[in-house]
């Protein structure tokens, strides 16, 4: 112990002991200073001793420990590895076919199915379903079914007779479980399946037809080919939409949709098109009570009612373009054959996620067989029946959906077969974390059951994810301006739909705010000229009043309906910087909305409306056909080469004429020129306009140039009850025939023609 010199206090006691004898000072030596300096020194070889053994003791504790530490980790790795989840080996030449041996069913083939889970007795939905035409309904049980389940109509497959069936995924399939529809699907494509329509049994069919509204043929007399509306593949960082907005709810969003993307309410700037035929996958909306997830179903509303959501049911289909995927169900949602493989339902996610978890996966398979999926308006209605599934069940989509998106966008296989890079994919969302093990086993017995049932896997198409996104150009772009339809925001109903309306009024006015609307009246002008120019004048340039009464006062010009052509040149003159021109006689209702998509650079005329355009023959007709087609055939010898080919052309026959009553038509200004010439050759023939005009439009140019925009119009002869409200439609591009004649028959029009224009009701 180092002690320091400091000053002892003296003993009381020793005040009174004796004298002490004397020392000799010089017995021992003098006591030496201890300082620290000087122990250091005199001790350096015992602390370098001591410190080296401390530090090795350390050492040997850190080497220790940290052999443990690396041992742990390892043992954690090896657990834990992707490594350690085997892919599974499929010899895929050598997989023994199965038939249905047990069912009662065996013999029986359908193209098309139904396919629905029921764990409890039929509903009233399902008996309609049953009903529809042309499509077999397949019932499949679970433990839960009452043992005498049954429906005449359907198909139902039971617990035990699933057992029967011979398919690899049984093993795998849980009894309580809706996907159990798995076994359904490999049934219904063991006996014919051609397309299978994925529903449940509470949702009823608008209409009863599915074919009103899927695309059900995609090949054959069928198959509807024209194009098809487009989201936009401008940005690429945008890779998951919300397909309610498109049809006019803004604040609904579906079950699937990451919820960092709710608050994506913004429509489209613009669309781009693609060709019918590949929308292998089809995704009908649901009225009533759409898909939606708890978030949404617990916290918009304001009481216990039931949801009655409505979506716009003109509103066009709409596809998604490679890199953009959008949520999917197991219920509204028809498979053509070319992706049956999609329809496989993982089985150790929650039932909430499993459809949805399905759909995306499918989605990005789908673009390797250059596949797309397209959302439908409408489909089908469905009923709430305020009997909500806990939060809890959708722990699969809120916490992995967003990060799913993501990985399938940017996954790539090399693998040269389809089924391999199925099993592929399967794998690597098993080493994500997205699902287990287990779902990669059930996916290698999916795919070798849908061979064995005779199923072939379609071939392999190749991908342009990689390549350099192609150019939008102006003429590529296609603008839809979606409705926003009233819907249910945290309890409270949505206001401002007029204001949004009024974006489509600025749309139309965009798009033919140029062109130049010349009407003809037939009644009374000074009870409706302002009307129609109320009406139209929003919309288009200016609004021509022709009429055989001339009235300075309201701007209407004299003019005879049997030469109205004679008066258009003067129009075209004053006009002459305008981009085209449309004729219209009053007792046709023009529906502008539906006109935007047509070619303002091509004719429109009702050519393949066949009740305003018709071949006649002169042969044993009246002498008013033979002395028009005499005109005719002076006029047109008169004509210019390229004039008489156009028109020898499309017309066969010396003796036939084409007579056009020509309620509407359009003329772009290019093709104006060409129309006024042929007036002048028609010079002061008495050649009545629904001769002249059909005859004018096929010198100008061949029919199959002509813009079909007008062949879907509503045209009937004069009904027995005039205006009838049966007779129009808000999605026809025009109505034939409606008379309006005083102020009452024009309120009863503007009310009609709500449906497709709101902000007309701010008229009154």
């Amino acid at each position: 112990m180092l002690v320091q010199d400091r000053a002892v206090p003296k003993s009381p006691k020793s005040q009174i002991r004796p004298p002490l004898p004397t020392i000799n000072h010089h017995r021992f030596s003098e006591s030496k200073s201890l300082d620290f300096s000087t122990w250091v020194s005199e001790n350096l070889c015992k602390l370098i001793i001591v410190v080296l053994l401390v530090i090795s003791i350390a050492a040997l504790f850190a080497l220790r420990s940290s052999s443990d530490v690396t041992g742990l980790l390892q043992s954690q790795s090896q657990e834990h590895s992707p490594s350690s989840i085997s892919l599974p080996v499929i010899k895929w030449n050598s997989i023994t076919p199965i038939t249905d041996k047990s069912s009662i069913y065996r013999e029986f083939r359908s193209e098309k199915w139904i396919v629905v889970s029921v764990d409890k007795y039929p509903s009233d939905s399902l008996r309609k379903l049953v009903k529809i035409k042309g499509w077999q309904v397949l019932a499949i049980g679970n433990s839960r079914t009452p043992r005498d389940w049954s429906l005449k109509g359907a198909i139902y497959l039971s617990l035990d007779m699933q057992a029967n069936l011979g398919f690899r995924i049984l093993d795998f399939l849980p009894y309580d479980s809706y996907v159990r529809k798995s076994c359904g699907y490999l049934f219904a494509i063991q006996h014919g399946a051609k397309k299978i329509f994925d529903a449940d049994d509470r949702e009823e069919v608008i209409g009863d037809d599915l074919g009103k509204h899927f695309d059900v043929d995609l090949v054959g007399e069928g198959a509807r080919q024209e194009p098809i509306l487009q989201y936009s593949h401008e940005n690429p960082n945008k890779t998951v939409v919300n397909p309610y907005v498109h049809f006019g709810q803004r604040s609904v969003w579906p079950r699937g949709l990451p919820l960092e993307n709710v608050g994506e309410i913004g429509h489209e700037e613009f669309y781009t098109e693609v060709f019918g035929g590949k929308q292998f996958i089809q995704q009908g909306i649901s009225n009533g009570l759409p898909d939606v997830d708890s978030v949404f179903y617990f916290t918009r509303k304001s009481g216990l009612e039931p949801f009655d959501i409505r979506f716009d049911e003109r509103a066009p289909k709409v596809a998604l373009p490679q890199g953009m995927m959008v949520p999917m169900n197991s219920f509204n949602t028809i498979y053509h054959s070319s992706a049956f493989w999609a329809l496989m339902l993982p089985v150790t996610v929650s039932t909430m996620a499993s459809d949805v978890l399905r759909g995306y996966w499918g989605q990005r398979l789908l673009w390797e067989i250059g596949g797309y999926v397209v959302v439908y308006p409408p489909t089908v209605h469905r009923y709430d029946n305020i009997d909500a599934y806990p939060f809890s069940e959708e722990k699969d989509l809120h916490v992995n959906v967003g990060r799913l998106i993501k990985f399938l966008v940017s996954w790539r296989s090399n693998k040269h077969r389809l089924f391999e890079k199925i099993l592929e994919l399967s794998h690597a969302m098993t080493e994500e974390g997205f699902w287990t093990e287990k779902d990669v086993k059930f996916a290698a017995a999916w795919l070798q059951d849908l061979l064995a049932v005779g199923y072939q896997q379609p071939r392999l198409m190749s991908l342009e994810l990689d390549r350099p996104r192609a150019t939008i150009g102006h003429g590529d772009r296609k603008e839809f301006v979606p409705r926003k339809l009233p819907s249910v925001h945290l309890g409270v109903e949505e206001t401002g739909t007029v204001s949004y309306e009024i974006g489509n009024l600025i749309r139309w006015r965009k798009n033919f705010g140029n062109v130049v609307l010349i009407m003809f009246c037939s009644g009374p002008v000074e009870r409706t000229a302002l009307e129609w120019r109320l009406l139209y004048g929003r919309i288009f340039k200016t609004v021509v009043i022709l009429s055989e009464q001339k009235n300075e006062d309201l701007a209407v010009q004299a003019g005879q309906l049997e030469h109205v052509y004679r008066h258009l040149p003067t129009i075209f003159d004053r006009y002459s910087s305008a981009d085209g021109f449309l004729f219209l006689q009053d007792d046709t209702i023009l529906n502008y909305w539906n006109l935007h998509q047509a070619d303002k650079k091509k004719l429109w005329i009702t050519d393949k409306v066949s009740k305003s355009w018709t071949t006649v023959s002169t042969n044993g007709n009246s002498d008013w056909y033979l002395k028009q087609a005499e005109m005719v055939k002076k006029v047109v010898s008169t004509m210019p080469a390229h004039f008489q080919v156009n028109y020898k052309d499309a017309v066969t026959g010396d003796q036939n004429l084409i007579v056009c009553n020509s309620e509407i038509f359009y003329i772009p200004q290019p093709f104006a020129v060409d129309f006024v010439d042929l007036v002048n050759l028609v010079g002061k023939l008495d050649m009545h306009y629904k001769v002249a005009i059909p005859m004018f439009f096929l010198s100008m140019d061949s029919p199959q140039n002509f813009d079909s925009v007008l062949s879907t119009m509503i045209y009937k002869r004069k009904p027995a009850s005039t205006n009838s409200s049966t007779l129009y439609s808000a999605q026809a591009p025009a109505v034939h025939p409606w008379s309006v004649s005083s102020e009452q028959e024009f309120v009863k029009l503007i009310r009609v023609m709500a449906e497709g224009d709101p902000l007309l009701m701010e008229l009154f």
